[in-house]
């Protein structure tokens, strides 16, 4: 078995609208999925990614409205990193980020920034086999787009102890002192500590988790090899998208394990993907409840096409 690299990474915003214009207008992605909190559903779920809802592209958000400012410290992802095609990509982001007010910073063939709420988010120029996962946008060239994640950093106190787990239950591939791999027949992705003496604070303009991308049919298999390793992974819950167990790693990140499937087309035509509130079959008898208390959210993409 081998996991396919990141499947998606979830944050937490305190503000639905200005998240939906930042990475939806600004950054390009595709706002799939507007869906609930499962844990929660008084709160938005909201996932963005490619133009199909590809794993290995999808970045999404717990709404808490006026939740107090996180700090990322040991044990929390504390930096997202996606791909990009060339240098001529740092250049027009680097253009489009400062006309929007946002400061970044160009380091060889990197370019650094925040999102409004402080999460660290940075572009890379990848060489890579794997097929590009971009989202249609019509102020950004497909070329110029973001690709989907190269990696996640993770604050730790001590990276070491977590090594034995990561290749040999996890079975990452060591790539570097304090890096490591994750990569299947399709997809790979970075998983890299940063040493950290600092305790972090959930909140938001924090990173909630990250998920690894599993088969199908390997995901109860998954499950029984983390917990033969002596961690404590949940159930198997049937999130209508996909299928998950949740654990926590020795360096205290919360991973999760996500199938590939059934995908966000299984409820919404493809090309309506995200444009209405999506409730599994389990929340729709809440929809009349719902809809009256979710915050309204623009449609950026919609007024950009149109202007």
């Amino acid at each position: 078995m081998r996991l396919e690299g990141i499947h998606h990474i979830t944050a937490v915003t305190a503000d639905a609208p200005r998240n939906v214009e930042f990475y939806a207008g600004l950054l390009g992605l595709r706002l799939v999925k507007k869906s609930v909190n499962q844990d929660d559903p008084t709160v938005y779920h909201l996932f963005y990614a490619d133009e199909i809802g590809s794993y290995g592209s999808d970045l999404t958000f717990f709404e808490y409205p006026n939740a107090r400012r996180g700090e990322p410290g040991a044990g929390m992802v504390h930096r997202i990193v996606w791909r990009v095609a060339s240098s001529d990509a740092l250049d027009f982001w680097a253009t489009r980020l400062g006309a929007a007010g946002v400061d970044s910073e160009r380091t060889d063939e990197r370019l650094s920034f925040h999102d409004p709420e402080g999460i660290e988010l940075e572009l890379a120029v990848v060489e890579t086999a794997d097929e590009p996962l971009v989202a249609d946008h019509p102020e950004i060239p497909s070329e110029l787009a973001l690709q989907g994640f190269d990696s996640v950093r993770a604050y730790a106190f001590d990276p070491e102890q977590s090594r034995r787990f990561l290749e040999d239950t996890m079975l990452f591939a060591s790539a570097g002192e304090t890096a490591y791999e994750s990569r299947g027949e399709e997809r790979g992705s970075f998983y890299v500590y940063d040493r950290t003496g600092r305790v972090g604070r959930g909140g938001a303009g924090t990173v909630h988790h990250v998920a690894w991308a599993s088969p199908m049919d390997e995901h109860e298999g998954w499950r029984e090899r983390v917990l033969a390793a002596g961690a404590r992974p949940t159930p198997v819950i049937d999130r209508y998208y996909f299928r998950s167990i949740y654990f926590r790693e020795p360096s205290g990140v919360l991973f999760e394990i996500a199938t590939i499937g059934p995908g966000f087309a299984v409820d919404e035509p493809l090309e309506h993907l995200g444009e209405t509130i999506a409730l599994p079959p389990a929340y729709e008898h809440l929809r009349a409840q719902l809809e009256p208390v979710l915050t309204p959210l623009p449609n950026p993409r919609r007024r950009a096409s149109v202007g």
